[in-house]
């Protein structure tokens, strides 16, 4: 006897396992795909303030940052060309200059740190070859924030390196470094773009040749048709009292520094300069020079030249007394 065949359960088990591929696919189809482009820098975090020994550091979105001071090595846990920043926002990238060769290279910024005063970025062990710094050393670096293109972006953010920048003029680096051994290593820098120097004084304009020509002449006295009286000799005027000479400021200890605030054509100015820093007056050849001190050390000096600074007098800077 034959049995009945049942063609309905094939047909079921069809179904379901069609209906369990679908969903598969499906699911399949929902995942996220990975960020690319310049989404994949998103969120930037800023962070809160926070405190290295005496020192208050601020996270801020400062989009003109430039600033210069020493760059250290992190270990080989730090992939890529990255690096760690106390203040700039996370992630970001900068120009990083070697202020020994003037190379500048790429980096993305991506952590908190370092942890020290005296140090202003910490670079990956790549970063750090690509800039020709020794694992284990300092270097002296400037480091700009920058907006590169998303084709560089996406090469950092892939653990490749993006193409050198152009080296820095050798005149542009004699201000860095000038610049660097003005600052105080044991405050923040000043996050502001190089300038050079200017003299506080401008000197008078001197009259051109043409313009000498054109000064009209002195009219001339007409001849008195009769002998004029004798007039009785003018008495002499009394010679105008000179203003006294700078006493010279007492001599400093040998090796000692002072924060030199400027220098000043006229001595007048550097006087009244002299009196709201509680600075002395020297002079030098044909300018009046202000300075404070003298200091035992830069710990001392650095204080008096943020001081001296927030005064309105930008370029100045520590030198030695002797």
């Amino acid at each position: 006897m034959r049995l009945p065949v049942n063609r309905v359960l094939p047909l079921a088990v069809l179904i379901l396992l069609g209906t369990g591929a679908a969903s598969a696919r499906d699911h399949k189809d929902k995942q996220p795909a990975p960020v690319t482009g310049p989404a994949a820098d998103y969120p930037v975090v800023i962070g809160q303030p926070f405190t290295i020994g005496q020192t208050v550091w601020t996270p801020t979105d400062q989009l003109n940052y430039d600033a210069v001071g020493d760059a250290s090595v992190g270990d080989i846990s730090l992939a890529g060309v990255t690096g760690a920043h106390k203040t700039l926002p996370l992630p970001c990238y900068v120009e990083v200059t070697s202020l020994a060769s003037g190379k500048t290279i790429l980096v993305r910024l991506e952590r908190r740190g370092p942890m020290v005063n005296d140090v202003l970025v910490e670079l990956s062990p790549m970063a750090a070859q690509q800039l020709g710094i020794v694992p284990g050393s300092h270097a002296p670096v400037r480091v700009r924030r920058v907006n590169p293109p998303e084709q560089e972006r996406a090469m950092l953010r892939m653990g490749e390196r993006a193409p050198e920048r152009m080296a820095t003029p050798d005149g542009l680096l004699k201000v860095l470094r000038r610049k660097l051994a003005d600052q105080s290593p044991l405050l923040p820098p000043p996050s502001t773009p190089p300038s050079m120097p200017a003299m506080t004084d401008k000197p008078a304009p001197v009259p051109t040749p043409k313009a000498a020509a054109q000064k009209p002449a002195p009219a001339k006295l007409s001849t008195p048709a009769k002998a004029a009286k004798p007039v009785p000799a003018a008495m002499p005027k009394p010679e105008a009292a000179k203003p006294p000479v700078a006493s010279a400021a007492p001599p400093a200890p040998k090796g000692s520094l002072l924060v030199r605030a400027g220098a000043f054509s006229v001595e007048a100015n550097a006087r009244k300069a002299a009196k709201q820093l509680g600075g002395n007056v020297t002079r030098t050849g044909k300018f009046w020079i202000v300075s404070t001190g003298p200091f035992a050390n830069r710990a001392q000096a650095a204080p008096a030249l943020e001081k001296v600074r927030n005064a309105g007098y930008k370029d100045a800077r520590i030198q030695s007394a002797d």
